[in-house]
């Protein structure tokens, strides 16, 4: 995307998601933030020196500017950089963005190559536009958190803040395609995508299920509603794997692995068909044999037999995991002003290609100066009457630690 001026009005998580994947893959990512900054800068408990690290995880790659948009001149102030700009990714309430003086149909009648992307919990134009959402709203409105925990237990989110994330990488796709199709047309696009069709979207083969035969899929646990040694299982010494035996050869892998071999002759477990009918008694077996060792002897030994298995990693462990790999998973950031984090990488790979650096995620208003000379040519006398005004602010602290 290298070239791709995009205006970042983003605030907490989906927005920012999308365009931090825009600016790790070239673009020229400036984010538009109010003189407080985005509210996600101060969500505790973590934080480097007065930025969150909720922030610090999804921002880096961009530039801040801090505007003051219930000013004119800041409203102004927006507008020009709109013109100047291939995309705006913007994550209000519908019809926000029209109150506050930027009226979508307006700007993009001026500047049909824009492309103007719109985040939101449930679209432009549904009957719940006017709601607000977050992760576990969509994730419980969509049926995802019917779907997780375990049966006969309330129903539990989802670890990762799919609903925020997956919205984030629809609009970038959305985006990709709209930039496409600009290339051909010499039209931008108006996009909206809802958070809650996103997570409906992620659903797959259980809205299938639904759907075609009618079923309510319930609590997934560790499990899949199809194949019954494709689940978690507990080892000796209390830690859990998971095993995915999703074919014939890998279901007698399995059973040799743990010295079931009797079972590939039982008639109850002769097919996967008969196995997933059979899979109360079928678990029973197996739950019992995972039990003769410690999980990592589990591992090792089902690989060995071309089983697919794995050890349950904590957080810290993948990390680990991830930083031996050196495939640039976890990232160590470093600002000018001698700040230090590390925050996990982005996972596309264009081979033949050296990963671009990434930079720091940016103090509030810190590139105000250079953007609005950039984009706009603006004198710096000019954006020092802006500041002296209130129209733009910044944040220029000494160096902190982690708190």
């Amino acid at each position: 995307m290298g070239g791709i001026r995009v205006l970042d009005l983003t605030t907490f998580l989906s927005g920012p998601y999308c365009t931090q994947v825009m600016g790790d893959l070239g673009a020229e990512v400036v984010k538009v933030e109010a003189p407080e900054g985005d509210s996600s800068r101060h969500i505790p408990p973590h934080f480097v020196n007065e930025d969150s690290a909720y922030f610090l995880g999804i921002n880096r790659n961009k530039k801040s500017i801090a505007v003051d948009l219930k000013t004119p001149q800041g409203l102004q102030l927006v507008r020009d950089l709109m013109a100047k700009a291939d995309v705006v990714v913007e994550n209000y309430r519908p019809g926000v963005a029209q109150r506050i003086g930027l009226d979508v149909k307006a700007i993009r009648a001026a500047h049909p190559r824009l492309i103007w992307a719109s985040i939101s919990g449930f679209g432009q134009d549904g009957p719940d536009r006017n709601k607000p959402a977050y992760d576990m709203i969509v994730q419980a409105l969509s049926g995802v958190m019917s779907l997780t925990g375990e049966a006969g237990r309330p129903a539990v989110r989802l670890g990762i803040p799919a609903g925020d994330t997956v919205a984030g990488l629809y609009a970038c796709i959305a985006i990709g395609a709209a930039l496409h199709r600009r290339h051909t047309t010499g039209q931008g696009e108006t996009i909206d995508v809802a958070m809650l069709d996103c997570q409906l979207a992620m659903l797959a083969y259980q809205s299938t299920y639904a759907l075609v035969a009618g079923t309510t899929p319930g609590p997934q646990a560790a499990r899949h509603d199809s194949i019954p040694t494709y689940r978690s299982f507990k080892a000796r010494d209390g830690r859990e794997l998971v095993v995915t035996a999703n074919t014939e050869r890998m279901w007698q892998g399995l059973c040799r692995s743990l010295g079931l071999t009797d079972l590939m002759a039982d008639a109850r477990f002769a097919s996967a068909a008969s196995r997933l009918e059979n899979k109360e008694a079928l678990w029973l077996a197996l739950e019992a044999a995972f039990l003769l060792r410690d999980a990592q002897a589990h591992v090792t030994d089902l690989q060995q037999h071309d089983v697919p298995a794995a050890l349950i990693k904590t957080v810290p462990e993948a990390l680990e995991d991830a930083r031996a790999a050196a495939r640039g998973m976890v990232l160590a950031l470093q600002s000018e002003h001698g700040e230090r984090i590390e925050v996990v990488g982005n996972p596309i790979r264009f081979l033949g290609e050296q990963a671009a650096t990434s930079t720091y995620p940016p103090r509030l208003g810190q590139d105000s100066a250079a953007v609005l000379s950039s984009w706009l040519g603006m004198a710096s006398a000019e954006v020092a009457d802006l500041f002296n005004q209130g129209v733009l602010t910044h944040r220029m602290s000494a160096i902190g630690g982690n708190a």
